[in-house]
């Protein structure tokens, strides 16, 4: 079963007023994440993943760099590509009406996704994103995952439009993601959507029944692996799990969560000693379209230890 570990790279000042004076200081926290244990947010991913002898997909939002400067961006690249990892492209339009000299002709407002976008629009900032990534060293652009998962079938013509020929932004627990595709397209493991192959988010059912994605921060180890092991028992062909740069950190702070440290540290150790059963890599542009595939589950002991967890670390931010 193939397997990807992916990470939405961004950087954000946490408010839209006062960028400038804001900038320095969330830079610093959503790249580096210093403290005094050390750099939990990319360099720490980026060790980590190096320690195992893992590759991992990251997407990198380049929009903020056209506010502030490219060799902010330069910076972000240069530290994923010096670690043998792969660069695609991420986008978070909430940049677009920030940008000056302007991306579009109507930047009189924020628009928040690229659903807000038109497939002419959508190809122009999608056609930019690429060519400043291109320009900070990526290597060939030719991967993709819209922000917030807001991705309609005009990015699908827009991607195609700008030779990019995998996405992975579908997300079935998005109610943004995919809206007017049909549902096999939105949910099913690698299928095409026009000349696009989409590689969905891999969502799976809890120990409670509900869905959940597999997302690094949201789960317990314990339900990431018997996700994954269910997913290679079905027969499942991929398997795409999400994180972000500043997952390891707590929230609005540059400590890192042990909680999450821990679970990625564990999961990254399962898949580099499970590698005859699990393939972790970059997207394939060759890969046949799957079948329809049965949704993996987990056992609920292990969606209970989830919840324990996130009761102690509530726990532990009150006290």
């Amino acid at each position: 079963m193939n397997v990807y570990l992916t990470f939405d790279v961004e950087v954000w000042c946490n408010d839209w007023t006062q960028l400038d004076a804001r900038f320095p200081a969330s830079f610093e926290r959503y790249v580096y994440g210093r403290s005094a244990r050390g750099s939990y947010a990319l360099p720490q991913t980026l060790d980590i993943l190096g320690q195992h002898g893992l590759r991992g997909v990251f997407f990198v939002e380049p929009l903020f760099s056209a506010r502030f400067g490219a060799q902010y961006l330069e910076t972000i690249v240069s530290m994923i590509r010096a670690a043998g990892q792969d660069v695609q492209l991420h986008l978070h339009p909430e940049w677009t009406d920030e940008i000056r000299p302007a991306l579009l002709a109507d930047v009189s407002r924020k628009r928040q996704h690229l659903i807000h976008y038109s497939a002419d629009e959508q190809t122009q900032l999608i056609a930019f994103g690429k060519r400043a990534l291109e320009a900070a060293g990526a290597g060939i652009v030719d991967a993709f995952r819209a922000g917030s998962y807001a991705a309609d079938a005009g990015t699908y013509q827009a991607l195609a439009r700008n030779g990019i020929a995998i996405d992975s932004s579908l997300n079935e627990i998005a109610a943004i993601s995919g809206a007017d595709l049909p549902a096999p397209l939105r949910y099913a493991t690698a299928r095409q959507v026009g000349s696009v192959c989409a590689f969905p988010v891999t969502v799976f059912r809890d120990g409670l029944g509900r869905l959940r994605p597999a997302q690094i921060g949201a789960c317990s180890f314990a339900e990431l692996r018997d996700a994954l092991a269910s997913a290679h028992d079905l027969g499942c062909q991929h398997f795409v799990i999400v994180s972000h740069n500043f997952e390891m950190l707590k929230p609005g702070r540059s400590d890192p969560d042990n909680t999450v440290v821990r679970r990625f540290e564990r999961l990254c150790q399962l898949l580099a000693s499970r590698s005859a059963d699990y393939r972790v890599g970059s997207f394939a542009q060759d890969v046949t379209p799957s079948r329809e595939e049965s949704r993996p589950s987990v056992h609920a002991w292990s969606t209970g230890l989830r919840l324990t967890e996130q009761a102690m670390r509530r726990l532990a931010e009150w006290v």
